[in-house]
């Protein structure tokens, strides 16, 4: 079973590298040579029937994954779940689903018709996890969205990928602390996503996060081929609960400022 989900998640990886070249150079500037863990792998989606959270979990519970955990996002208009499999080298995933009926009536008109673009039966495969986008939109359409909701236009743009890999710094060979990540990611050239702070959360959340910002990358739209924001890599480091377990949760309030390290 693992090495099923072992090949999901590499051909997951290949596709993120081919929009996020950064993520291959801080990958071997982390690792210099050791093995670099991953904590988690994040999704995004629309909590439309067809696609929503639920349609893109299923393909990790039947991988052996559980739901573990549950948050929300008012502000902008998310709801989310991690999961987690018994094989704790393999990455948790997170996926959050926008709420559609929460934007106006024009954006939901954009988004229900992309969606109804979309094979019903591409969403039993696995593959979906790393099938990009198969439905056209327009620049301005995704303009329209963007001025709502950064994560619907994002998402309109890129399709069903990772929005992000995550390096676990607890299982990094060099390095001890964010810190000192975040010092080698930003000498190595690399902008951190600075909203609420380059470090996201503390030791009394039980998990701190920081993130590069999104690389820029060319998308086809109907009218214009132009770059914007593709994903990015983000950084966790997870401290000890009582029973001397790594918390294995996350933390709305910082997961929060994650969600704009994709803003342009």
């Amino acid at each position: 079973m693992s090495n099923e989900v072992k090949q999901l998640f590499a051909n997951i990886w290949q596709q993120y590298l081919e929009v996020t070249p950064s993520a291959k150079q801080v990958h071997q500037l982390l690792g210099n040579g050791h093995d670099i863990i991953n904590d988690h792998v994040a999704y995004r989606t629309f909590n439309l029937d067809k696609v929503n959270l639920d349609k893109l979990a299923q393909h990790l519970l039947k991988l052996g994954y559980r739901e573990c955990g549950e948050y929300h996002f008012e502000a902008k208009k998310l709801y989310a779940k991690h999961f987690e499999h018994a094989d704790d080298t393999l990455p948790k995933v997170f996926i959050s689903e926008l709420l559609v009926e929460q934007l106006s009536a024009q954006a939901q008109q954009i988004i229900k018709r992309i969606v109804d673009d979309i094979d019903a039966d591409a969403m039993n495969d696995a593959s979906i996890l790393y099938a990009g986008r198969s439905w056209d939109i327009s620049f301005k359409e995704y303009q329209q969205l963007a001025s709502e909701s950064e994560y619907a236009a994002w998402l309109a743009a890129w399709g069903f990928r990772a929005n992000h890999f995550t390096v676990s710094i607890n299982h990094l060979a060099n390095y001890e602390n964010i810190e000192q990540v975040n010092q080698a990611i930003k000498d190595g050239g690399f902008e951190l996503n600075s909203s609420g702070g380059e470090i996201k959360g503390d030791a009394s959340v039980m998990l701190e996060q920081s993130s590069t910002m999104a690389d820029k990358a060319d998308v086809a739209f109907t009218d214009v081929t132009t770059s914007i924001p593709s994903c990015f890599y983000e950084f966790a480091k997870r401290y000890p609960m009582n029973d001397g377990k790594l918390y294995t949760g996350f933390v709305a309030a910082s997961a929060d400022k994650i969600f704009e390290s994709t803003n342009n």
